[in-house]
Formats: structure tokens, C-alpha cells, sequence
């Protein structure tokens, strides 16, 4: 089984924060998927299914921690710990300041350069060698009046709101890559391509 987690904070006035994007995601894999509602368990809302690809079907749990975004290591180990997941069967999907908007991009370990989420992470599971799906929301433009903290606890803009559809979608086939083909097969295809489909370096 692979864990999916998406990261966010609940909570309705957060929904459509940057921050959220990894929620998002995860709500979207879901209804692609067909699988069930959420439910509360682990600190979190959790639903399980079969991912099917190409005839074959392989079982995912999907994971969205109701502990805020810096405890959210406190739904995920418990969680992983229930279902027998390893670190490196656990997909975390998350914003990404340092990738600009609209990029996706696939990485296995590593810091946590900054985001509370993924530091609460690796605190409670013990390592780092998990796989998370990067999302790029960019850094605040030049006139932005606050800190990055204000800026991705802000709601996407107008213009953002409508790339958000395809950027969710693209997060979903990377995730579904990741799933069926392995982390390698599928760094190997995503991380190719920059800014939208059929866009490489």
C-alpha cells in the first residue's frame, strides 16, 4: 500500500490558501478515483481504495491531517504506523515557495527547507526518505506587503484560481505515476517538464 498525504490546515477558511494546495490535491485524487468519503481517523480524514491503471490495481490510502499544518507529523505517523507503510511507500504532496508557480516537480528525501509540515514530518517518523510531490506556488512578487507566512496563508488570485485545475490535475498524474510505475520511472517523466504540458528543459 502507498500512503498519499496531502498537507494543509482545516478548516474552511483555509481552503483555498496556497498553503492548501496539497489538500487539494488529495481531494481531487479522490474524486478522479471514486473512492470513498473521508473519514475522521488518526488525527485526520482518511479514505482507502484501489487505484487502477492500465488493468492493474494497486491499494492507496489517502490522508489529510486535521492537526494544522505544523503537527502534522502527529496524523501521519500514527497513520503509517497503523497501515504498515514505510517511509518510502508514503507520498507527501505539498507547496513548494522555491518552484515557481504552476511546476510540479518529484524529489525523495531531503530537508525541509522551511516547511513546517514536512519538518513535523520528519520529526515524528524519524527520517526524511520519504517521496513528496512538489508544487510550486512561487515566492511573493516584489510589492507583496507581508511576510512569506501572510502570502501562503493567502487564497490563490483570480488568475491562479483558473490554472488551478490543470496544476491539480498534473499533481494527480504525477501521484498516479509515482503509484503504478515507481518513484524513479516517474521522476524520470515529470520532472522533465516545466510549466505545463509539453513544456521541457
Amino acid at each position: 500500500m502507498v500512503l498519499v498525504v496531502g498537507l494543509g490546515n482545516p478548516g474552511r477558511k483555509y481552503e483555498q490558501n496556497r498553503h492548501n494546495v496539497g489538500f487539494l490535491t488529495v481531494t481531487r485524487f479522490a474524486q478522479l478515483h471514486g473512492l470513498a468519503n473521508f473519514k475522521e481517523k488518526y488525527r485526520g480524514e482518511l479514505t482507502k481504495g484501489d487505484l487502477a491503471v492500465d488493468s492493474a490495481r494497486y491499494p492507496v490510502a489517502l490522508l489529510k491531517p486535521a492537526t494544522f499544518m505544523n503537527l502534522s507529523g502527529e496524523s501521519v505517523q500514527p497513520a503509517a504506523a497503523f497501515l504498515k507503510v514505510d517511509p518510502a511507500a508514503i507520498v507527501v504532496v505539498h507547496d513548494e515557495l522555491d518552484l515557481a508557480w504552476q511546476d510540479i516537480r518529484l524529489k525523495v528525501g531531503g530537508g525541509h527547507a522551511g516547511h513546517n509540515g514536512l519538518r513535523s514530518i520528519i520529526g515524528h517518523l524519524g527520517v526524511a526518505d520519504f517521496v513528496r510531490v512538489r508544487i510550486g506556488i512561487g515566492r511573493p512578487p516584489a510589492n507583496f506587503r507581508g511576510d512569506v507566512a501572510s502570502y501562503v496563508l493567502q487564497d490563490f488570485n483570480a488568475i491562479e484560481l483558473t490554472e488551478l485545475g490543470d496544476v491539480l490535475g498534473r499533481a494527480c498524474t504525477a501521484i498516479e505515476k509515482v503509484v503504478a510505475k515507481g518513484v524513479t520511472a516517474a521522476m524520470n517523466d515529470v520532472n522533465c517538464k516545466i510549466g505545463g504540458p509539453g513544456k521541457k528543459k
